[in-house]
């Protein structure tokens, strides 16, 4: 019986290893923009932010935006039981267009709840802006976000890939991809994100599965050893 107790014990210990490893952490801020493609005007951003948080709500985001890529004429959609703060840069080189030069873009906005509003944990908050004009001749843009918790605590989600690894970091910034088509975004790019997410789930139910047969192997045993 001590022999059967410690079994189950090790499966046990075994099974919830199994599935630490096989929990993705996937629930990172993204930014998308469907079907957006270089050099479109009027291109409507969102910026998805998950509370990973067992206690905490998300209160504040700082989202800075691309400054090698500069994006024009941005417009910041107003978001019940939040305020928003715009920070601007001077250009080195203005941006021409047809309505003359741009010297000036937005290279920040930070988001702030307000008092009792939030993103609890368990939940996802959505924040849009529009730009008046993406960079033409450029596939990707990378954007840098900063999650702040009511308990203090913050996320950076600032980290990129290193050159030559195809390894996703811990907290990927977020990077849009303009496709023309449905474009998305995660740590480097939304819909590897989503397959990735579907292939841990499918792994997850593998090792679920592998930890019920194992289970009831040991039933079966223990079941025997009575006969």
């Amino acid at each position: 019986m001590r022999r059967t107790v410690r079994l189950f014990g090790g499966l046990a210990t075994t099974g919830a290893a199994l599935i630490a490893l096989a929990t993705p952490a996937w629930a990172h801020v993204t930014v998308t923009a469907p079907g957006v493609a270089p050099g479109a005007s009027d291109a409507t951003i969102t910026v998805r932010v998950p509370d990973e948080s067992d206690r905490a709500s998300t209160v504040g985001l700082k989202l800075q935006l691309p400054t090698d890529h500069p994006l024009p004429g941005v417009l910041v959609a107003p978001l019940p039981g939040w305020t928003a703060t715009v920070k601007q840069t001077k250009l080195a080189s203005p941006i021409k267009t047809d309505d003359g030069d741009i010297s000036q873009v937005v290279s920040e906005i930070d988001w702030t709840a307000t008092p009792g509003a939030g993103i609890k944990p368990g939940f996802f908050g959505q924040f849009t802006l529009i730009a008046g004009q993406l960079p033409d001749g450029v596939t990707s843009l990378t954007f840098k976000a900063v999650q702040q918790y009511s308990d203090g605590s913050s996320t950076s989600w600032i980290e990129q890939p290193a050159a030559g690894n195809d390894q996703a970091p811990e907290h990927p910034a977020p990077v849009l991809t303009l496709s023309g088509s449905a474009s998305h975004s995660s740590g480097t790019d939304a819909s590897s994100s989503e397959s990735d997410g579907s292939s841990n789930l499918a792994t997850t139910g593998v090792v679920l599965g592998a930890i019920g047969v194992l289970l009831g192997g040991a039933a079966l045993a223990v079941a025997l050893r009575r006969r």
